[in-house]
């Protein structure tokens, strides 16, 4: 079972981040463990009759795709919260050699997340691929959607209409600018050494 965690940020007054905008993403966050919970119940009892499995609609196959969707709401919003409340200073050390590496520079790395962000209907992750030894800002659509596997998210940018539509409406842009200055490095710079080490 999920248990909902509680974050610092959620205490913070977030610079171009309203109280109200973070106080409802939390709630929706909260949903998610609950659903992810009840689903995982359902799946206790649920018809396992390979006869009665269809991929275009069973039960099984509703509660697993839906349960991938409410995991994915926890993790993601896990990342997100746990990163925001910082002051949006660059990354140092061996995170800030890969970004310069993989990116060319700190800040291509930032327009290229910012172009992602725009470009994405749900969510965008700098994640470090185990495979090739590489950073790169990968997009999902929904929260379950177009996962690399073998890699590890880093920092999850949200950008779902209610992260920021309350504070910017339509400018999707200039609210990733603001998650940008409210990033903690510090944070997924440790979440990078457990990684790299």
């Amino acid at each position: 079972m999920y248990t909902e965690k509680t974050f610092s940020v959620m205490e913070k007054e977030i610079q171009g981040i309203s109280k109200q905008t973070m106080e409802g993403h939390y709630k929706l966050y909260q949903g998610y463990v609950k659903k992810a919970n009840e689903i995982l119940e359902k799946l206790e009892t649920v018809d396992r009759d390979p006869a009665k499995a269809n991929q275009t609609y069973s039960d099984i196959r509703e509660l697993k795709v839906e349960f991938s969707f409410a995991v994915g709401g926890i993790k993601n919003h896990e990342i997100y919260f746990s990163h925001l409340g910082g002051d949006g200073s660059a990354p140092t050390g061996k995170l800030a050699e890969m970004i310069d590496r993989d990116f060319g520079s700190f800040e291509a790395f930032k327009q290229d997340m910012k172009a992602t962000g725009i470009a994405g209907r749900g969510w965008v992750w700098l994640a470090y691929d185990h495979d090739s030894g590489k950073l790169f800002n990968y997009i999902g659509d929904t929260q379950n959607t177009y996962p690399i596997w073998n890699a590890t998210p880093l920092v999850a940018l949200d950008v779902y209409e209610h992260a920021y539509w309350g504070d910017y409406g339509p400018a999707r842009g200039d609210y990733i600018d603001v998650f940008f200055a409210n990033l903690d490095w510090r944070v997924i710079e440790k979440s990078a050494e457990r990684i790299l080490s």
